[in-house]
């Protein structure tokens, strides 16, 4: 699967919030968070999302699975700075087969700061690919998401995560 799914601005779109603060180990000689500190924003805010549906890493591994990130692609709209409380917003995109993707929207006082969207695979005990479990498929919408930039704009229904 490659990453087709375009995250939307509006946080309304989203399943999920967690608020991560900038670091100033996180930040570059300019003062800003370096490109490379926003994926473990995305890591953190993913493994708490899964503990929050009642699937931690801790169980998932149990049950023999494991869930590699095979894609990631970040768009980075304005800069975090050093003490910036960021909401990182999180929605399950789609899941079929033995992938499912993720985006993502950071934001600062609701202001956008970058969009986000993880591909991962899902991994068997037999270390081969297996089918996403039925409790991630349940979290994606009925058909994989690709918004027009209209409903970018306008948000694309869901949970409101604020």
């Amino acid at each position: 699967m490659r990453a087709v799914y375009e995250p939307p601005t509006d946080a309304r779109a989203y399943q999920f919030c967690h608020r991560v603060r900038v670091r100033f180990a996180e930040t570059d000689a300019m003062g800003v968070v370096h490109h490379a500190a926003y994926l473990p924003y995305l890591e953190e805010t993913r493994v708490e999302f899964l503990r929050s549906v009642g699937h931690s890493f801790d169980l998932i591994r149990e049950d023999g699975f494991e869930l590699p990130v095979t894609e990631v692609v970040v768009h980075y709209l304005r800069p975090l700075v050093f003490d910036d409380e960021v909401d990182v917003h999180l929605t399950v995109a789609n899941a079929r087969g033995a992938t499912f993707q993720l985006g993502y929207l950071l934001t600062v006082d609701r202001s956008p700061r970058a969009t986000a969207s993880t591909v991962h695979a899902v991994i068997g005990p037999n270390g081969r690919p297996t089918r996403c479990p039925d409790w991630l498929v349940s979290l994606a919408p009925a058909r994989p998401t690709r918004p027009t930039p209209a409903t970018s704009a306008a948000g694309t229904g869901g949970s409101p995560a604020t």
